[in-house]
């Protein structure tokens, strides 16, 4: 068989299912809901809209979430169908390798791992800065060595996102089950802290500081300010608050009857955080000027003290350093699951794709937390931010194309699904499109680590994958 057609052989999707039959299914839809939240709105909601405000939408970062919305809300509809009509470990990778062949469901998987290890590693970062900011007034300080990255600000290694990587990791290795209660618990701390922040700031809010909601457009060092550029622009470094769904839809594999809980965890998790992420970027800056968020990593808590209320920042941003956990879990859980996925199929060494007595897949995942540990105590990765939303938009645009053959397939070897995208064929490719736009909107240094990324994958592939796959043996 020449490379080209061992690139586009498809995998049979019984074979998933008899692979992935070994899995534990005891998620409900509250546990997907949870797990959704929870990745989603982790610590970009407590960061981000402030950071965006002041760099490049004024008071009008609400628009730029609500636009960021409706192109992951259009490419949540994709997964929701999916996830229904194909429940398998591995999320994207294992349905591009059935629609559309072996490479390309490679190149998908291989993008979203891009996603997975520097998310773990991003807030992992976020909640060693956010814990150590919260200690510090009681004079409990770590020395810059075990404070920061390795070559940043004096720092050897970053002991407190080591940790919390490592916890995370003890937790999902325990089971899925244990991880989902400790994580539905944290949920509901959080969502308390963020509406506790929108209740008291909205008493606060100065109904000057919204005018003009749109800024006049002008370029600056970091990129457009103002005017619909500058919301485009925040459209692109906000996008990364919401790829979480696709974690969730990675453990479908391990959902009670998927075809319901899948679509309802997908779909609702994606509405409860927009309504959290708008809210809290409107109380931001209704209550302290934007100009006053440049260079700020703790908006909320600035926002709070502002306003009087320093006893309250302390509960959200206690609140906040927890609820950084859910999100750990979320893609901790996801990515093993992905790296597990890997291994089942040969792509990469098939002791990754072994359970153990438990039917847990924890090589994968001791694998993902001791690379997820290198990469957050090790390398400074602030500029690698935007290669999370990079890996997903292309992960993000083959499923949304791939609803096409989906359909064609339904009902004959793919399960037909009792959830559906609505008004096919036009949100399928509005859904490609929203997500190909946004990509466009990322910064050249993100768009650069994206290609030496996947240029790597396909060297792996080339050298290792096409030569274990399973599908040899066929």
């Amino acid at each position: 068989m020449n490379l080209w057609k061992k690139m586009n052989r498809k995998e049979d999707p019984r074979v998933y299912e008899n692979k992935d039959g070994h899995l534990v299914r005891s998620l409900k839809v509250k546990d997907i809901l949870a797990l959704g939240v929870g990745t989603i709105v982790s610590a970009s909601i407590f960061t981000l809209p402030g950071e965006v405000a002041a760099m490049h939408t004024g008071p009008a970062v609400a628009i730029s979430f609500i636009l960021a919305a409706i192109a992951a809300g259009l490419v949540a509809f994709a997964y929701a169908e999916m996830a229904a009509a194909m429940p398998f470990a591995g999320s994207a990778y294992s349905w591009i390798n059935v629609i559309f062949g072996e490479f390309w469901g490679w190149v998908a998987g291989w993008a979203l791992l891009a996603e997975y290890f520097i998310a773990l590693a991003f807030v992992g970062s976020g909640l060693s800065a956010n814990l150590r900011a919260l200690i510090a007034p009681a004079g409990l300080k770590l020395p810059a060595s075990l404070s920061n990255a390795f070559g940043t600000d004096g720092g050897v290694v970053d002991l407190i996102s080591i940790l919390s990587i490592a916890i995370v990791g003890i937790l999902i290795s325990i089971g899925v089950s244990k991880v989902a209660r400790v994580e539905n618990a944290l949920v509901v701390l959080k969502v308390f802290a963020i509406l506790l922040f929108v209740v008291v700031g909205a008493t606060a809010i100065n109904k000057v500081n919204f005018v003009p909601f749109i800024p006049k457009y002008h370029p600056t060092p970091n990129g457009a300010f103002g005017g619909w550029q500058g919301i485009y622009a925040g459209v692109a470094m906000i996008f990364l608050s919401y790829i979480g769904f696709d974690s969730v839809a990675a453990n479908s594999a391990e959902a009670i009857n998927p075809q319901k809980t899948m679509p309802r965890g997908i779909i609702g998790s994606l509405i409860v955080a927009v309504v959290l992420f708008v809210s809290v970027s409107l109380v931001l800056v209704g209550v302290v000027p934007y100009t006053k968020f440049a260079g700020n990593a703790e908006p909320v808590g600035l926002a709070l003290r502002y306003a009087g209320h320093p006893a309250v920042a302390v509960v959200v941003q206690t609140i906040a350093v927890l609820g950084m956990f859910t999100a750990l879990i979320g893609m901790g859980m996801a990515g093993s699951r992905l790296i597990y996925s890997f291994g089942r199929d040969g792509m990469l060494p098939k002791w990754l794709g072994k359970i153990d007595k438990s039917h847990r897949p924890n090589n994968a995942v001791f694998t993902i937390t001791t690379i997820a540990i290198i990469i957050g105590a090790i390398f400074p990765f602030s500029a690698l931010s935007q290669l999370i939303s990079a890996g997903t938009l292309i992960a993000f645009m083959f499923v949304s194309l791939a609803i096409f053959p989906l359909r064609k397939r339904e009902g004959v070897d793919i399960e037909d699904p009792s959830f559906k995208m609505p008004l096919y064929p036009v949100l399928p490719l509005l859904a490609f499109l929203a997500s190909l736009t946004v990509f466009l909107g990322l910064d050249k240094q993100a768009k650069l680590y994206a290609g030496i990324w996947f240029i790597l994958g396909v060297l792996i592939y080339l050298f290792y994958g096409v030569r274990h796959s399973n599908l040899n043996d066929k």
